[in-house]
């Protein structure tokens, strides 16, 4: 009785805190949560600390946020960026993987010691992280395929870049496939592993230019690949290729306005920094009895298994909606 009390008192707290950005008076100067990236320099991960640390700031004096991760993508340098973290004993960790498979083991050390982890845009679904924040990227990627199934008429060649390793790409793939089952006559003929590096992304389309016949579609998983790619199809005039985005860096957004890039989605990176930093902050002033439970199957815990922060699909008929919302939040912050 004493544990289903408890847990029905943080998932009060949970909804509680989220609603109000919590009150001032209950923290303590050692509270510190750190939000954790595979590329803390990439715009969106700048995008998803501003919202972390402004959560962190309307909690008032005795919260602090910082960021932690490796300049370049490198999954590696993440999981040792994490293990540096969990050794300062932080309130709490907030972690995107880069590598999921590199991030179980970190994650599941820091549960074990009490403390707790979220993950955000990236998960690790088999690891022992309390809960995941992001984009449902399955539906991401039947957004996607939609676009491209009725563009190229339901037929074509087409390549994929990817991050291997990577969950969410991974997911975008599985949701691309599920809509590309309904249309065998179109077919993936390659997949690229950009790394985390746009520079494979823009060497391959070159090779790939060069060759006969060119795709006649090109699905951008990560945020990286699609600018390269319009930019060298742009440069060698290569007409009537479709290009279906990820993510909204400025330059993705340049390439749909000249109607290079068909369309690309949208996700939250503020949004999931902001929300996670609540969840972490919920979690270490409501304790568990234990982190490391069953919470996936457990029907009375006191946080959903995942949290989508939504996607929106942006083409030329919203582009300039978009962009101008986009600037009206920008002043907003």
């Amino acid at each position: 009785m004493k544990t289903r009390t408890t847990l029905a008192r943080a998932a009060a707290a949970f909804i509680t805190l989220a609603l109000t950005a919590c009150s001032n008076s209950h923290h303590d100067p050692l509270e510190k949560y750190y939000l954790v990236t595979p590329n803390v320099k990439a715009a969106y991960w700048q995008e998803g600390w501003a919202g972390f640390n402004h959560a962190a700031f309307g909690m008032g004096t005795g919260v602090q946020a910082s960021l932690a991760g490796p300049d370049i993508f490198d999954p590696q340098a993440e999981a040792q960026a994490f293990r540096d973290v969990m050794s300062l004993k932080p309130a709490g960790i907030l972690v995107s993987a880069g590598d999921a498979a590199a991030m179980k083991g970190p994650i599941d050390a820091a549960i074990a010691q009490g403390i707790p982890v979220i993950t955000v845009d990236s998960d690790v679904p088999d690891s022992k992280r309390l809960t995941f924040i992001g984009t449902n990227n399955y539906q991401a990627g039947v957004m996607g395929g939609r676009v491209l199934v009725e563009r190229l008429h339901g037929k074509g060649d087409i390549v994929v870049y990817t991050i291997a390793g990577q969950e969410n790409a991974d997911e975008r793939l599985r949701g691309y496939k599920s809509v590309l089952d309904g249309h065998p006559q179109i077919k993936i003929v390659r997949t690229v592993d950009v790394k985390g590096d746009p520079r494979i992304a823009f060497d391959s389309t070159v090779e790939i230019a060069k060759g006969k016949p060119i795709p006649d579609g090109f699905i951008c998983l990560v945020a990286i690949a699609c600018p390269e790619v319009a930019d060298i199809l742009d440069r060698n005039n290569i007409q009537n290729k479709v290009i279906v985005a990820m993510d909204t860096p400025s330059s993705t957004l340049d390439w749909i306005k000249k109607g290079r890039i068909a369309a690309t989605i949208s996700q939250k990176p503020y949004t999931m920094g902001q929300y996670g930093l609540v969840m972490l902050d919920a979690l270490h002033h409501y304790k568990l009895p234990s982190l490391d439970a069953n919470w996936a199957q457990d029907t009375h815990s006191p946080f959903p298994a995942f949290i989508d922060t939504g996607a929106t699909l942006i083409d030329q008929t919203n582009l300039d909606a978009f962009r101008k919302a986009q600037g009206a939040a920008a002043g907003g912050n």
